[in-house]
This record gives structure tokens, C-alpha cells and sequence, in this order.
């Protein structure tokens, strides 16, 4: 499975599109980004091991958050349980995501530090002071660190982008689905150039009137990750037609954990 080539404008349709998606149960919505962010942000507390395992989790979420808008696509219902479904079925795969996420984060962070971005670091985190003579230099040595870094990070935000959704969707190995991401997105790069200018633009919105329009942001930036999805992978589906039996089986595990 390949991904086909849109036009650049088709990056813009993916957000109008997600914000349809939004639209169609905007309270569900509210409520299962605010439980997601609510989960990360609880982690986060933890030192060390909540980030270690807020990052090796990511990809399960995502897919149960993906998974949940193909229900809204295809029944137009959408409820909590989906958050969860990632966690019932191919686990060990979204979680292998994770661990190379985690794995590759770790390596970009060691080239910043190494590069010269420890001593923004110390700045940062210790107050550390240099002098005005030692300060260009430093200055220069981490932009250098920091745009070689976002070289790496792109390919790696590529990589993951649309993994979680092939494991879950499509049932593939990890590595493929990361390696059929990464081709994917450079195949188009013009439209995911336009969609992330917007998405950072409309962020930039979001955030004037006290951070309130994240409410917003969030849900509308979910969907239009799984609208990016089925218009690069799935243009041909019809989305009136009967869920795959995959789907009939995402049912099956939340009716499991509503029950429980």
C-alpha cells in the first residue's frame, strides 16, 4: 500500500475537513482530547519515567483517537471508549513505535547537546552566565545545534506521522508502517508545508484569547490527522460503506471496556 500525490492545497482541505469531523459531536470531541491531555499532562508529573512512558504510549492513543474517527466517519457517533481500543488490540505493535520515537528523540537530543545546546541548556535550566565575549560564540554554536537537530527531528515526525494508524488500519509490521509514513509525507511535502503553516498560524490564533481556542485547536488537529490519512491511503473508499471487519472488532473491544 502507497500513498498517492495530492496538490499543495490539499493541506488546507485536510484541516477544513477536521474541523467538520469536529462539528459532527463537538462535546464528545472536547471530552476525549481533554481525557488525553489530562493522561499526558498527569504523567508528566512523574519525573523521568512519565515522560519515558507518555512517549512509548503515544502511538496507542493516537490510533485509539484515530480509530474513533473512522466510527464518526463511517456511523457518526463517537464516545470515550475509543481513547482505550489501542491498548486491546495490536499493542506491542504501537507501543514498538513508541520505543523508536523514544529511541530516535533521544539520539536528536544527544547531537543538540553535543553540537553546543548544553550551554543553552545550563542557561536555561542552571542560570549559568557567560561572558560577553564568550557569548556570540555560544549563541552560534547552539542555532547551529538547534537547526541541525530540526533536521533530524522532521524526518523522525515523518516517520511516526501516519505509523500508528497503518498498524492499526492496515495491520503492519511497525518498521514498514514507519518506513511507508516517512515516503508518504515526503511524497507531499508541499501539501503537509501548507497544512502545518496553517495549523501553526491557527495555534497562534488559539492562543490570544487566554489558550481557549485550543479547545478547538486540538479536536480539529486530531481529525484532520485521520482525514490526511484516508485521503492519502483510502481516496477510492466510499465512506458510506459497511465497516471493514477490523472495525467491526474495534466495537467489540470498546463495548468490552464500557462494560468493565
Amino acid at each position: 500500500m502507497d500513498a498517492r500525490y495530492v496538490r499543495g492545497k490539499q493541506g488546507l482541505q485536510w484541516i477544513v475537513s477536521g474541523f467538520y469531523f469536529f462539528r459532527q459531536a463537538p462535546l464528545n470531541w472536547i471530552l476525549l482530547c481533554f481525557t488525553y491531555l489530562l493522561i499526558g499532562a498527569t504523567l508528566g508529573l512523574i519525573p523521568l519515567l512519565g515522560s519515558f512512558v507518555g512517549t512509548l504510549t503515544m502511538p496507542v492513543f493516537v490510533a485509539g483517537i484515530m480509530v474513533g474517527c473512522r466510527q464518526l466517519d463511517l456511523t457518526g457517533k463517537l464516545d470515550l471508549g475509543y481513547l482505550f481500543v489501542g491498548f486491546k488490540k495490536n499493542t506491542s505493535a504501537l507501543i514498538t513505535i513508541g520505543g523508536l520515537y523514544l529511541i530516535g528523540d533521544v539520539l536528536i537530543i544527544g547531537v543538540f547537546m553535543l553540537l553546543g545546546g548544553d550551554a543553552v541548556v545550563d542557561m536555561w535550566l542552571y542560570g549559568k552566565r557567560f561572558d560577553e565575549s564568550e557569548l556570540p560564540a555560544v549563541m552560534d554554536d547552539a542555532l547551529s545545534a538547534f537547526l541541525f537537530a530540526l533536521l533530524l527531528v522532521i524526518p523522525l515526525l515523518m516517520a511516526v506521522w501516519f505509523a500508528p494508524m497503518l498498524v492499526m488500519f492496515e495491520n503492519m509490521p511497525p518498521v514498514i508502517a514507519m518506513r511507508k509514513s516517512f515516503f508518504a509525507c515526503l511524497r507531499n511535502i508541499f501539501a503537509f508545508q501548507i497544512y502545518f503553516i496553517t495549523l501553526l498560524f491557527l495555534a497562534f490564533l488559539a492562543s490570544i484569547p487566554y489558550g481557549l481556542g485550543f479547545i478547538l485547536w486540538f479536536p480539529v488537529t486530531f481529525a484532520s490527522v485521520y482525514v490526511s490519512y484516508k485521503d492519502l491511503f483510502h481516496y477510492d473508499e466510499d465512506s458510506g460503506t459497511d465497516p471493514a471487519p477490523d472495525e467491526h472488532e474495534n466495537k467489540e473491544d470498546v463495548s468490552q471496556i464500557e462494560q468493565r
